[in-house]
């Protein structure tokens, strides 16, 4: 199961979503989105979830902050205890196993990432 993981800014576009997934890797075989669950009834992510066909799994923040990633945001870690929202997101909700096949890419907005995770799912 392939989950792409995103974070993003409150006012980012769907533009801008679909550019950051892109540059992971983008939307081919992937069985969901996933992002941290304050985030996730966010229109514009919903548009692009049924643009690409998948469900939207809500990771709560502190599931989050357990998750270690190779990637580290200051700024993000501060804020959420785990270094990318969008490599934590797919690691979470790919399951126990997940590895990542694609790290945090981010728009050139820098106002979205998107990271892609596969695993057994949860």
């Amino acid at each position: 199961m392939k989950v792409a993981g995103l974070g993003f800014k409150k006012d980012v576009t769907l533009a801008s979503l679909r550019e950051a997934l892109a540059a992971a890797g983008g939307p081919d075989g992937l069985a969901a989105m996933a992002t941290v669950s304050d985030k996730a009834d966010a229109d514009v992510l919903k548009q692009l979830a049924r643009e690409c066909g998948v469900p939207i799994k809500a990771v709560p923040a502190d599931v989050l902050a357990r998750v270690d990633t190779p990637t580290q945001s200051q700024r993000i870690a501060g804020r959420f205890g785990t270094g990318s929202v969008a490599e934590a997101a797919a690691l979470a909700a790919a399951g126990p196993r997940a590895r990542l096949i694609a790290t945090r890419a981010v728009s050139q907005d820098r106002t979205a990432t998107a990271a892609i995770a596969e695993g057994d799912g949860p």
